[in-house]
């Protein structure tokens, strides 16, 4: 049996603390003007639009060489020379996670070192599937900062969570791809530089369930493209990027705009979202360390009946129980992003839907002890734990529900058993 090793590289541990340095310095003082803006243009102007703030950091960023670290080791190549990755190559998904879980911890972070879903994504998907064409004409300018992207699979009139059940179609018709169909839920249409969507369709019904879909790139301003609504979650539009409901009708695009080839996005997925899920489970645990350190810091500085609140109805045992769950989570992830590195997305299945599945439920649960010592406060907007609440609880969903997770992890544990899928 090959050894368990979690620790980072060298490069990898340097920058770690230069992220940390970073957003301790940089963005964690500004995070609070950032959303003082943010919900004043929500009152009384336009919250889509980017603030000068969020450029601001991003160019200290990119002058400290802390930008797109969240290039893969094995594909990044001349792109993390070009566009800025410090050290000019990318890091495995080991190395990675200590930097995405420090990002976590800020609502900003993520985007201001262009380290956010779905970019990411989409970045990889470029990166690890498309053409020199569709790098150049898309890859490059996502890895520059200048323009965002969105992923358009979740469809409103069918049960997204069996990916096969998609109705919108991408049919193949000479050198053009026809597109129709309606997806919601759509990350990153709101942003006025998003200008490009992965859409993914039916091409082939009568093929095998998972060579029917392609994934194609539809640039948002072609004629049938239509944001038709964005969608609120928990009463937040989260601007500036969003979620929105996105109508196609005879769109039409070139051949080439298709991914790897018809027929192939299911392969794609299965090599994007394994990666994508560690991203996001680390992020959620810096969440979670976040919300742990802002509940000791009331329950210390907060006094009922004679007694810190810290003291009071069985907390200390929460706070422990807390922080050994995130401990728990924590190692979790790094085990699935260390399989992944050794072995590929096949090698760690059970292990990135294990982590998809525990690793929302604890943040969710630390969370909301979080929320609870905060009394009244900790569901207002003066402390960031009703978001970090819902974002803990839209991952239950995003990128597969619970409910799918556990079904792969039962069939492969089964399987060793000689259980048929």
């Amino acid at each position: 049996m090959q050894s368990v090793d979690f620790s980072p590289s060298l490069r990898a541990a340097d920058l770690t603390a230069r992220v940390k340095d970073f957003i301790d310095t940089e963005i964690a003082p500004a995070e609070e003007g950032y959303h003082r803006d943010l919900a004043e243009a929500r009152r009384t102007g336009d919250p889509w639009q980017p603030l000068p703030l969020i450029e601001e950091l991003k160019t200290k960023a990119r002058e400290r060489g802390l930008w797109n670290l969240f290039l893969p080791h094995e594909h990044a190549g001349a792109y993390a020379a070009r566009f800025g990755t410090d050290g000019g190559e990318g890091l495995t998904n080991l190395d990675y996670a200590p930097i995405a879980e420090l990002t976590g911890r800020s609502a900003i972070a993520p985007l201001v070192l262009n380290c956010n879903a779905p970019d990411t994504g989409n970045m990889e998907v470029l990166l690890r599937y498309g053409t020199e064409a569709q790098r150049k004409e898309w890859l490059e300018p996502l890895l520059d900062g200048r323009i965002r992207s969105a992923f358009t699979m979740t469809e409103p009139d069918v049960a997204s969570s069996d990916a096969t059940n998609m109705e919108a179609t991408a049919v193949v018709d000479g050198d053009e791809v026809l597109i129709n169909g309606r997806k919601w839920w759509s990350t990153g249409v709101g942003h006025p530089d998003c200008t490009i969507f992965v859409f993914m369709g039916l091409t082939d019904p009568d093929a095998d369930r998972h060579h029917r879909h392609s994934m194609v790139l539809v640039p948002r301003d072609t004629p049938g493209v239509k944001i038709e609504r964005l969608l609120n979650t928990m009463g937040v539009y989260d601007e500036p990027l969003g979620h929105g409901e996105v109508s196609f009708t005879d769109v039409r695009v070139p051949l080439t705009n298709v991914i790897s080839g018809p027929g192939e996005a299911f392969a794609i997925a299965q090599g994007r979202l394994g990666p994508g899920r560690v991203h996001h489970c680390m992020r959620l645990i810096g969440l979670a360390e976040m919300s742990l350190e802002l509940a000791c810091k009331r329950g210390l500085a907060r006094t009922a009946f004679g007694k810190p609140l810290a003291n009071l109805g069985g907390n200390r045992e929460r706070i422990a129980d807390a922080r050994i769950a995130i401990n728990m989570a924590r190692l979790l992830v790094l085990d699935a992003a260390w399989k992944l590195d050794v072995g590929g997305p096949i090698n760690a299945l059970s292990e990135v839907s294990q982590i998809k599945v525990a690793v929302p439920a604890m943040a969710q649960q630390v969370i909301d002890f979080a929320m609870q010592i905060h009394g009244g406060g900790g569901l207002s907007d003066d402390f960031p734990l009703s978001g970090a609440w819902t974002a803990a609880r839209a991952l239950r969903l995003a990128d597969g529900p619970d409910e799918v997770h556990r079904g792969v992890v039962a069939r492969l544990e089964l399987g060793r058993y000689g259980a048929s899928r």
